[in-house]
């Protein structure tokens, strides 16, 4: 079983459903409103974890109701949650979203999640040491992730990068990244705006850009490669990219391709914007091979 320690944050998505999004200054009617445990550390732990890993979470909650729903959610996915703690004195995260015109928008509030430190996060070395790789994203404090880039270094342990939400990244956790999996848009603020092509070439089989429903864009070494993605019905996009990552590092912790595990990935993620909610959609290991 391959082993995954994800280093992240965890939250309670406030989603609206709504035909219109509305504009600066604007009311419009909602459909819907659902709270669904969100973070983007844990969904992707939670992705993970349903494709069959071991995965071990790293991360805070708040002492508030959300956390308490927080942590049993993460435990009932079957994560290992001996280092997700509440914060005593303080809210969990929040992340507030709207649904509209078949894609989402969305507001995060760290709250409890900017209490993963480089300290706290000391605390699962042995963890990280055992892994078969490591994915942390940004919804953490900036230390945090490159302190974390360090003890990976340390161990040898394969570091995945998911640059969201998207603000630039010291490049000494590019440098040590293994693998980096920005969006599109995420890709253009992490360098400046220049051309894809020539940071794909740069940084060969390391830098994954998705690409929505176009797929996944890499350089091999010789030329850029596209691995298509599926056409589906798309219900709620959120928690797609989650999904991805979560599959992704599955698929290479268990010793697939580059290839074959980006085609896994991109399954997992097209299967779990067919139903509502981050993690609602999020498949099984059966139901990705099923319809591979």
């Amino acid at each position: 079983m391959a082993k995954i320690v994800v280093i992240g944050s965890a939250s309670m998505d406030l989603v609206v459903t709504s035909a219109k999004r509305p504009g600066a200054g604007e009311t419009v009617l909602g459909d819907s409103f659902k709270t669904v445990p969100g973070g983007k550390g844990a969904n992707q732990a939670v992705a993970a974890a349903r494709l069959g890993a071991e995965v071990t979470m790293v991360g805070c909650v708040g002492d508030d109701s959300f956390g308490e729903t927080i942590l049993n959610n993460l435990q009932s996915n079957g994560v290992i949650t001996d280092y997700v703690e509440p914060v005593t004195g303080m809210e969990s995260g929040t992340a507030h979203i709207i649904l509209a015109e078949g894609d989402n928008s969305i507001v995060v509030v760290k709250a409890a999640n900017d209490r993963i430190t480089p300290e706290y996060v000391d605390q699962a070395e042995k963890a990280i040491q055992a892994a078969d790789i490591v994915l942390v994203q940004q919804e953490i404090p900036e230390e945090t992730v490159v302190h974390v880039s360090a003890i990976c270094a340390k161990y040898q342990v394969p570091l995945m990068l998911n640059p969201a939400p998207a603000r630039p990244v010291p490049s000494v956790v590019i440098e040590r990244a293994a693998y980096i999996t920005p969006n599109e848009h995420e890709a253009a603020i992490l360098f400046d705006g220049e051309p894809l092509g020539d940071v794909l070439r740069r940084y060969p089989n390391k830098l994954i850009v998705t690409e929505g429903k176009k797929g996944v864009r890499y350089f091999d070494g010789m030329q850029e490669v596209v691995v298509p993605g599926y056409k589906v019905e798309a219900v709620d996009t959120t928690g797609a990219g989650d999904t991805f990552n979560g599959a992704f590092a599955v698929a290479l912790a268990e010793g697939m391709s580059l290839t074959d595990s980006l085609r896994f990935a991109n399954r997992a993620a097209s299967l779990s914007v067919m139903k509502f909610g981050a993690q609602g959609g999020m498949p099984s290991r059966l139901e990705v091979e099923g319809s591979l």
